[in-house]
C-alpha cells in the first residue's frame, strides 16, 4: 500500500520512522512518500521536505512566516493527489496537519492522526473537527484516549512509541564512566541541557541554562544538540564557557547518565522521567506577563505544562513557565535536585509511577498491525 506520512517537528520524524520500519513488517508491499526528517529517510521512500523547512513556533513566528506556510499547504495538497496514496497519516504537528486532515478526507483520502494533536490542552473544540475529517486516531497517552471517546471520536491506544525508542536505544544501560570515555568527556558528574529542537526555543531558553553553570562548580554542562542542528548553530554559545560541551545523537544515553537535567517543556519531559533523570521543566515565551496572562487565563486549558505532570495528573517536577521562570527559581530547585537526597528520591518515586502508567515497549508495531488492518475497514 502507499502511505503519505506528515511530520513536522524531529520528534515526529522520530516515532514516523519507528512506524514506517513496523508498517513494512506487516505490509511487504509498503511505500512512503513523506514530510520528516533524517530517521525517516533511512526507512525509505520519497522525502517531500524535511522537517527543517517547515516548523515555526509561537504565535509572532507564524505571522512572520505566513506566506511560506501557505505555499506549503498548497504544495503538500498537490503532492498528495499526485501520489494517490492509499492513507494519509498525520503525525503530531497540529497546525499544518489539522488542515490537511481536512484536505486529505474531502478528495476521498483515508486519514488517520498518530501521536494525536493536544487540543485537550488549548482548543477542545477541535475534538469535532478531528471526527469529521480524521477516520481514526492513534493516541499515544492514555487520558487522551478518555478525552477523544468522549467526543466520539474513533480512537485507539497502543501505548507510547517513546517506550520502544527508548528500549531500542544503543549502549543502554553502560553507565556515566563508560558513558564520558565513549564521547570524549571528564568523568565528572553531569548537568543535561535540553533546550529544545526549535531555533527560538534554543535562543530563548539556552542562554539562561547556561547561567547555571558558574553557581555549579562540582558538574559539567553538557548539551543535547538538537537533530535539525549542527555543532556550527552552538559555537556561538560556547564561547569563553568552561564545563560546557554538546553532544549530538545521545540524548537517551546523556539523560540515563545525567545527574539532573534541564529541560524545555515538550516531549523531552517525559522523555527524562521515562529514563529516570530529575529534572526541571522550563519554558518562557515572547510577550512577557501578557502572554502568561493570556496562556493562565485563555489559552491552556491544563493544569501542568509538562506531559510527566498531566499522565499523572500531579505534580511529580517543578515547572518553570513564564511568570514563574527566573534564574533564581531555576538555581533554587536546581540545587534541590543537585544536593537534597530526600528531593531526588521524590521525585524518582513518580517516575516509578510514570512507568507503570505508560507501560512498556512494542508500541509502534501495535499501531502498524491496526493501520494496516484499518485501511481496509
Amino acid at each position: 500500500m502507499k502511505y503519505y506520512i506528515i511530520a513536522g517537528e524531529a520528534s515526529g520524524d522520530l516515532h514516523a520512522s519507528n512506524l514506517m520500519r513496523a508498517l513494512k513488517k506487516y505490509d511487504a508491499m509498503a511505500h512512503f512518500r513523506f514530510w520528516g526528517g533524517d530517521l525517516m529517510a533511512a526507512e525509505g521512500g520519497q522525502m517531500v521536505k524535511h522537517y527543517r523547512e517547515t516548523a515555526y513556533m509561537g504565535l509572532f513566528e507564524v505571522l512572520m512566516n505566513l506566506r511560506a506556510i501557505f505555499r506549503n499547504f498548497k504544495w503538500c495538497e498537490k503532492d498528495v493527489l499526485a501520489y494517490q496514496p492509499d492513507v494519509v497519516i498525520l503525525v503530531d504537528y497540529p497546525g499544518f496537519n489539522l488542515r490537511m486532515a481536512k484536505f486529505a478526507k474531502l478528495q476521498g483520502f483515508k486519514t488517520f492522526y498518530y501521536i494525536a494533536p493536544k487540543i485537550w490542552a488549548w482548543n477542545t473544540r477541535r475534538a469535532l473537527k478531528i471526527k469529521k475529517y480524521v477516520d481514526k486516531v492513534f493516541t499515544i497517552l492514555p487520558f487522551e484516549t478518555d478525552f477523544y471517546a468522549r467526543f466520539n471520536v474513533p480512537v485507539v491506544y497502543s501505548g507510547n512509541p517513546l517506550m520502544d525508542a527508548i528500549d531500542n536505544r544503543p549502549h543502554k544501560e553502560e553507565g556515566r564512566q563508560a558513558f564520558t570515555q565513549r564521547i570524549g568527556l571528564p568523568d565528572k558528574p553531569i548537568i543535561a541541557l535540553l533546550a529544545g529542537s526549535r531555533r527560538q526555543e534554543i535562543d530563548r531558553l539556552l542562554p539562561d541554562m547556561m547561567e547555571m553553570i558558574p553557581h555549579f562548580p562540582d558538574f559539567q554542562f553538557v548539551i543535547a544538540g538538537a537533530p535539525s542542528f549542527s555543532m556550527a548553530d552552538y559555537e556561538p554559545y560556547l564561547s569563553g564557557k568552561d564545563r560546557l560541551s554538546v553532544v549530538f545523537g545521545q540524548t537517551y544515553n546523556l539523560l540515563e547518565n545525567a545527574h539532573v537535567a534541564l529541560v524545555t517543556s515538550g516531549t523531552a519531559t517525559l522523555e527524562a522521567g521515562l529514563l529516570k533523570c530529575p529534572q526541571v521543566v522550563c519554558y518562557k515565551m515572547w510577550g512577557g506577563g501578557f502572554t502568561d496572562f493570556m496562556a493562565k487565563k485563555v489559552i491552556i486549558k491544563v493544569p501542568y505544562i509538562s506531559l510527566v505532570n498531566l499522565i499523572m495528573n500531579r505534580e511529580v517536577v517543578k515547572e518553570l513557565f513564564q511568570s514563574s521562570f527566573s534564574l533564581n527559581a531555576l538555581k533554587e530547585e536546581l540545587s534541590l535536585l543537585c544536593y537534597d537526597e530526600a528531593y531526588r528520591q521524590k521525585m524518582l518515586k513518580g517516575y516509578e509511577d510514570l512507568g507503570y502508567v505508560v507501560g512498556g515497549p512494542g508500541s509502534s508495531e501495535r499501531t502498524a498491525q491496526r493501520m494496516v488492518e484499518g485501511v481496509g475497514y
